[in-house]
């Protein structure tokens, strides 16, 4: 049985990355989040880094062993047209997102990251 008063907050998703320049292309540059901070364990080693965007954060990760390519974050957006038309005004060859569409729910749509991760950005009804 769980005790009272004790406050879980949300989860952090910990996404796999191979590569800091695209990761940051993909997340900052294109989605818009920002780099809240970045840890590595000494001069060449992986980089471990917390994004966030609004109230949503992301850790990713070069540590092997850290996520598994293809994990899927679905991710409640209070505007999900707005948030795909930004996004659809960015220059960014690697993906396009599409017209949301009905889903499980509210409407929304799905961006692959160069890593295999997706999101999932959907509107709850």
């Amino acid at each position: 049985m769980a005790t009272e008063g004790i406050r879980l907050a949300a989860a952090i998703p910990v996404l796999r990355m191979f590569d800091v320049a695209k990761a940051y292309e993909f997340y900052c540059d294109y989605l818009g989040f920002e780099v809240d901070w970045e840890h590595r364990f000494g001069d060449d080693f992986p980089l471990y880094a917390q994004l966030s965007r609004s109230e949503t954060k992301i850790h990713l990760s070069e540590h092997h062993g850290d996520g598994t390519p293809g994990t899927v974050l679905w991710i409640a957006v209070d505007d999900v047209y707005a948030l795909r038309d930004e996004i659809a005004s960015r220059d960014y060859r690697y993906a396009k997102p599409g017209c949301p569409e009905d889903g499980p729910g509210g409407p929304g749509f799905e961006l692959a990251d160069p890593f295999g991760n997706r999101l999932r950005f959907a509107q709850p009804e």
